[in-house]
């Protein structure tokens, strides 16, 4: 039985809703971002204990359809800026509808209307605050940077971060700000 949750958004996120399941005794096929696949079907009451559960360390269980469709979306960009160094083989479009199996524009105007942002305006945000991590770790250039997330050129990240966060890369370097957002706060 599969059971998606919101704000599952990172390896340790996984870890914690694992730790839910198991305190419930619920065995687990597989944790995904945004997906659990249970061995047997969860009832009402195990469903009831688990969102409460989920609820206390900053889970959501998602009955609602279209929400869980959002929730795909928000994991598949955050997987492939995170774990595929945001190398996309196709455009992100492309991408969303070919893993969903439904048209870009349907998935984008559902996005629009649960989230008030756009896809795209998503995907950037996210690519930012991993701009910022990256700069933050201070093991990149910038150059280097540009290219792990598949930037074009390092002026057209620089424009980007600038755009999103007021200050260019550089300056946020200088300034060595600390104040960035959790994944699941964008």
């Amino acid at each position: 039985m599969k059971l998606y949750i919101k704000n599952m958004v990172c390896d340790r996120c996984k870890m914690v809703v694992q730790s839910e399941f198991d305190k419930l005794g619920i065995q687990l096929h597989s944790v995904e971002l945004g997906e659990v696949d249970t061995v047997s079907e969860v009832d009402s009451i195990q469903k009831e204990q688990l969102s409460d559960g989920l609820s206390a360390v900053g889970f959501e269980l998602i009955d609602d359809k279209r929400a869980r469709v959002v929730n795909k979306i928000k994991s598949l960009i955050i997987e492939s800026i995170y774990n595929t160094d945001g190398l996309l083989k196709v455009n992100l479009s492309a991408y969303l509808s070919d893993i969903l199996h439904q048209d870009y524009s349907t998935l984008s105007k559902l996005f629009s209307e649960i989230e008030n942002t756009t896809i795209e305006k998503y995907y950037i945000s996210q690519k930012v605050e991993r701009v910022k991590e990256l700069l933050t770790y201070d093991e990149l250039t910038l150059s280097e940077i540009a290219l792990k997330l598949d930037y074009s050129s390092t002026a057209y990240l620089s424009k980007q971060f600038k755009d999103v966060m007021g200050i260019t890369p550089s300056e946020y370097k200088k300034l060595q700000l600390k104040g960035r957002k959790t994944l699941d706060s964008l």
